[in-house]
Order: C-alpha cells, then structure tokens, then sequence
C-alpha cells in the first residue's frame, strides 16, 4: 500500500543545501586524485555562484587542506568518513512526511557487491542527522541513482537495476510495492542503462523528469554510437508511458555523447542526462564531443528559468574501476522546508 504520508519533492524544487564529497583515496581513482578532484571543484563553484549553499564532505586533513585551496568559500566544508564520493547512492534521499523534512535511508551492499568501500553504508545517516532530518530507515537496498521522482509519485527505473538479482532479487511487483512504502504510485520502467555502466543501469544516466509530465532522454550521436538501440528503446517506452496523474509523458530528446573512450580505451558510459538541477542552475556534464554545444541547448530550453552550465566531466567518469559517474553521481540536494517554498 502507497504511504502516501511521505512526498519526495522533484528535484527541482527549492533547495536549502546541496551536498557533495571530497575525492579523498587515491586507492580509488587510479592513483590520480588530482583530475577527479578538479572535475568536482568545477561543480561546486558553478553551483556557488548561482547562489546555492554547497556543503562539501571531507574526509582527513590532507583532503580538507586541499578542498580548502581548490574551492575556497563556494562550500561548507564539513568532516565525514566517507568511502567514496557517490552521494546520490550513498546518502539519504530526502523528502516530507505530514510536512516535515526526513531522510530516507536505504541498506546498500555496494551496488551488487562490486565496489565495498568503508563506510559507505553510514554516511547517510552522518548527512541526515547534519541537515536535522529525522531518519526513517527500509529493510531493501536502494541507490539514489537507480529512482528519477516527478514530485507527484511517480519514479522512474531500469529493470536492470532494480529487479537483478544482485541487489534484492525483486520482481517488477515486488519493487514496485517496495518503493510504494515512500510515497511512490506509479513506477514507469525501462529495460536498461548504458554500456559499461558500473552501476548496472542507473536511471539517472539514461532519462529525467525535468517538470510533472515531462522526462528528457538521449537521441543516439551517429551511427557508430554504441547505446543507439538503448537509447531509442528507451525513448519509444517513455512515449508509450503515463504517470501517477495518468498524463502521456512528454518526451524531449537532446543529443547523446556517443562514442566516447575513456583513457584506457575502454567505452564509457559518458552521458549529459548525469545533470544536477539546483537553484537558478542545471549543472551538465560533458566531454569534449561534437555534440555538446547542440546538448547544452537544447536543455536550456527544457529549463528556461535556470542557466544551464556545461563542465568537464571526464575525470569523474574515470577509467578501469576508478570513476564511472558525474555530477547527479556525487550530489544530494537537501530540499527547503515547505514553509519557506511559498
């Protein structure tokens, strides 16, 4: 049954904070800190100046004192153990129940028992009990990533995520009343993520609500894009789809990457859908492609009320096991209280 006592707000709606981490281990970038610490300096700073609170985790004096230096006052600087920087996973989702502000806690066993990093499974509560947000915690295991909300119940999701065997072993009924627990009505899903996605198809790099009724997804970049038929699969089932309210979505499709290697060859899942909305901003992961500059505006049109920002993501999306995400990866917004959204 649908607790329809608990809201998640869409993420954009009105932010009190925006919450990220600090590269911190080397172990887990290649050796190489100093690339994808750039690539999450250049977001914060966007994020800043568009007037956004950013309140950055750090982990150990050396990732402090170099935080320190690279983003100087556009974030809050708080300590935290933390394994690795994927907040959208690894920290809470927030949302409201009867209006109150809560963090919603999931179990996580290291997305499918691929990447068991210390403190991984505590961090959230360390955001949570940070922000003053009561915890309310759920015996499965859920990353961030792997839901979209339109603020109105309805959730977007790949079966690859959510029904493999590696995470809970659901059926497509099984987690659809799962995610029921935490206001969700309607779940719309779609069979699968990018190539090479660590994550085993996250939603959130494949297609976003971006207003109720309306989701954006990728248009393939050429012929020799390797995600051509997901990516058309995927735009032909959200037209086929309606939501909680029973609208037919809206679907805007903007270009894709495309092909794109990463420094060790290998095809990645480099994606622009991997954007961080906030206030005034939507902060846009690229790459260097040819069709970035065409990306970019066609998602200024999808936000017309908010400046849309393109900013290198290639050391975040990493090499081998290191990386593998970008900026909605390593970000958690913090929603303002309802009596200060009016």
């Amino acid at each position: 049954m649908t607790d329809t006592s608990i809201i998640v707000p869409a993420e954009w709606a009105p932010q009190a904070a925006i919450w990220t981490a600090w590269p911190a281990n080397a172990s887990e970038w290649n050796g190489d800190l100093a690339t994808p610490r750039a690539d999450v300096a250049a977001p914060v700073r966007a994020l800043s100046e568009a007037g956004n609170t950013v309140r950055l985790l750090i982990n150990g004096d050396e990732a402090a004192k170099s935080a320190l230096n690279a983003v100087g006052s556009a974030a809050e600087l708080v300590s935290a153990k933390y394994g690795d920087i994927w907040l959208r996973d690894t920290g809470p989702i927030f949302a409201f129940r009867q209006g109150k502000r809560i963090a919603l806690r999931f179990q996580t066993n290291s997305w499918g028992g691929k990447f068991d990093l210390p403190d991984d499974s505590t961090v959230g509560d360390r955001v949570a009990d940070m922000a003053g947000a009561e915890i309310v915690r759920f015996d499965f295991v859920l990353e961030g990533g792997a839901v979209d909300h339109d603020g109105e119940g309805t959730v977007l999701a790949t079966r690859q995520t959510l029904l493999n065997p590696n995470r809970n072993g659901w059926t497509a009924g099984q987690a659809e009343a799962a995610l029921a627990a935490f206001g969700t009505r309607t779940v719309i899903w779609v069979d699968e993520g990018l190539v090479g996605d660590h994550t085993d198809g996250h939603i959130d790099n494949i297609a976003r609500f971006v207003a109720p009724g309306r989701v954006v997804c990728q248009a393939p970049a050429g012929p020799n894009d390797p995600n051509a038929a997901i990516l058309d699969a995927i735009a032909e089932r959200l037209g086929a789809a309606t939501d909680a309210a029973g609208r037919r979505l809206d679907v805007v499709r903007i270009p894709g990457v495309g092909l794109y290697h990463n420094a060790q060859g290998e095809v990645s899942p480099a994606s622009h859908m991997n954007f961080a909305i906030a206030n005034g901003v939507v902060v846009v992961p690229v790459y260097g492609t040819p069709t970035q500059d065409a990306a970019l505006a066609a998602l200024s049109t999808v936000f017309p009320d908010r400046k849309v920002v393109g900013v290198s993501s290639r050391g975040l999306l990493g090499a081998g096991d290191a990386g593998g995400g970008s900026f909605h990866c390593i970000t958690q917004q913090e929603p303002r209280d309802l009596e200060l959204q009016a």
